[in-house]
This record gives C-alpha cells, sequence and structure tokens, in this order.
C-alpha cells in the first residue's frame, strides 16, 4: 500500500553522514514561500544506536536501485539527496541509477576531500589493497589504521606491525593479529588526537580520505608530530550528478527546485 501523499515536497536523504544529520536540521527550520519540507533519512544500520537527524527515519537498504525507486515512487519523494559517506561507493551509483528511473531530481550533498599542506608528509593509495601493500614499505611499526572497521580484513595478514583501530562498534574478523581496539565515539578534539598518537607511540596514521572537519584533528596532530600519513583516495562518482559540499548549499538547492520546478 503506497503511504499517505506528503503535505508539501518530500525530500529522502541518503544519510549516515554530519552532513547529512544537518540537512535535516536545516529543512526542519521553516523558509519563506516555500511548504515545510517532509524529511526522511535513510540509514544503513551499520552503526548501533546512531545519532538520529529530525524528521523520518528508516533504517536497512533498499534492495538495490529498483527496490530504492519503489520506494521513492510509492511514498512520493520529490527530491533525493545522496548525503552518504564519501565512501560508500555502491549507494552512491544504487542513487543514480534509482533517480534515473523515478526521475526524481537528485544531488550529491559531499564534503571536500583533504589535501596536504606544508608539513605534510602524506602517500596515497588507491584503494585499501593498495594501502595493504605499502604499509609495510613505509617503515611502521605502530599504526594508527583510521580506515572504518568494516576493511579491516585487508589488512589482517601483516603480521608484523601493531595496530590501533577507534571504532564505535567492536569489529568483526578476520583482523590483523597485533590489534588493538578502542572503542570511542567523535568528533576529538586535537588535544584528544596529540595525546593518543603519543600514548601509543604511533608511528604511521593510515585514513581514507573522508573530508570534513569531524576527523581532521588527527592529521593536525599527525603533521605537529611529524608522523607520515597514509590515505585512501575516494573511489569513482556517478557522472552527471550534480555536487555540493554543504548542508546549507544542499538546502538551498532543494529550496530552488521545490518552487521552481
Amino acid at each position: 500500500m503506497s503511504a499517505e501523499p506528503p503535505a508539501g515536497p518530500h525530500v529522502l536523504v541518503l544519510g549516515g553522514t554530519t552532513e547529512a544529520r544537518r540537512l535535516a536540521e536545516v529543512l526542519a527550520e521553516p523558509a519563506p514561500a516555500v511548504r515545510p519540507f517532509r524529511v526522511t533519512t535513510s540509514l544503513a544500520g551499520r552503526v548501533t544506536a546512531p545519532v538520529l537527524p529530525p524528521g523520518g527515519v528508516r533504517i536497512g537498504g533498499f534492495g538495490g536501485p529498483e527496490g530504492l525507486a519503489a520506494w521513492i515512487a510509492d511514498h512520493r519523494v520529490t527530491h533525493l539527496v545522496d548525503a552518504t559517506h564519501p565512501f560508500a561507493e555502491r549507494m552512491s551509483f544504487n542513487a543514480a541509477r534509482a533517480a534515473a528511473l523515478s526521475g526524481v531530481p537528485l544531488l550529491a550533498l559531499r564534503r571536500p576531500g583533504w589535501t596536504p599542506g606544508p608539513g605534510d608528509d602524506w602517500t596515497f593509495a588507491a584503494d585499501l589493497d593498495e594501502a595493504a601493500d605499502l604499509l609495510p614499505g613505509l617503515g611502521s611499526g605502530r599504526v594508527f589504521l583510521t580506515t572504518g572497521r568494516t576493511g579491516l580484513h585487508t589488512f589482517a595478514h601483516l603480521a608484523e606491525p601493531w595496530f590501533l583501530v577507534r571504532s564505535v562498534d567492536p569489529p568483526a574478523g578476520p583482523l590483523p593479529p597485533r590489534l588493538e581496539v578502542l572503542l570511542a565515539r567523535g568528533p576529538f578534539t586535537l588535544d584528544d588526537e596529540r595525546e593518543l598518537l603519543s600514548r601509543h607511540r604511533i608511528d604511521l596514521l593510515v585514513t581514507k580520505d573522508s573530508g570534513g572537519s569531524a576527523t581532521a584533528p588527527k592529521l593536525t596532530a599527525a603533521r605537529e608530530a611529524g608522523i607520515p600519513v597514509l590515505v585512501v583516495r575516494r573511489p569513482p562518482v556517478p557522472e552527471g550528478v550534480p555536487e555540493t559540499g554543504t548542508a546549507a548549499a544542499a538546502a538551498a538547492w532543494l529550496h530552488r527546485h521545490a518552487t521552481h520546478g
């Protein structure tokens, strides 16, 4: 059975990021000349007890682009925003395909990536597999591995380095044999990161190019301590999808489309 028609434009935000939550907050605020948005944020469900945004929330997958397109039709979604993590490659392509199938406008909300500055010692890897290949050659013994708990199996064959992993939820195997897990939820301050790198005697930071300010302090702390950083580049994204880097710009785009069509 189809859902009741929304009172105003219905925005489906594919979320799980700070930017997605902020967009839901911005859209919850009244705006002149536009009927109030109805916002539904979709979360993948990979994190226990996530911080929920305002508005409607659904948790779990859609069953591929066809399932997403069907959900869009059933719930009379008028606008789709892909605000997933920059490394949620499959979901971004599913969103583009679902938007094409359903005919709703799609906007990608992706925070800008990081760029090295003076004093940074960065090595880039195309993906996690290449990062695991490069890591032994960087001469590291104590590694702060911040690439996410779902990709730890890529490094499981590396028996020599000692790894520190910080995660909201405990990771599942296979895992590197010399591993310590620190359960914690960010954001973390620069002082937090300085203390962590010093206390654990870290000599290499491994991270994805997630971008944004929430996890950037670890890069500053590494630069200050002279610690090299191995950075995994972002995966490709669908072509032809309009993109913006902030929740405010995404909200402005939605207001324009809701007003003018």
